[in-house]
C-alpha cells in the first residue's frame, strides 16, 4: 500500500466520524471512522520512516592506493 491509500483512509474516516449522521443498527460508523483515521495515521508514520531509511545517503569510500600503485605514481 502506498502513501495515497493511507490518506485516503484518514479522509473516509473523518467523512464517517464528522460529517455523516447515519444510523446503521449493525454498525457504528463513528467508530468505523475513528480506526479508519487511526489506521492511516500509523501507515502514514510507517510508511514515512521507511522511505526516509530508503533515502539514506552513504558517503562513498575512498579508494584503498596500494604500495605498488603508490610506486607506480611516483
Amino acid at each position: 500500500m502506498g502513501l495515497g491509500v493511507f490518506i485516503i483512509m484518514i479522509a473516509v474516516g473523518a467523512i464517517l466520524t464528522f460529517a455523516t449522521d447515519w444510523n446503521v443498527d449493525a454498525i457504528d460508523l463513528d467508530l468505523v471512522g475513528l480506526i479508519l483515521m487511526a489506521v492511516g495515521f500509523l501507515g502514514t508514520a510507517v510508511y514515512t520512516s521507511v522511505l526516509r531509511r530508503r533515502r539514506m545517503v552513504v558517503p562513498p569510500v575512498a579508494p584503498t592506493v596500494t604500495e605498488t600503485e603508490r610506486r607506480d605514481l611516483l
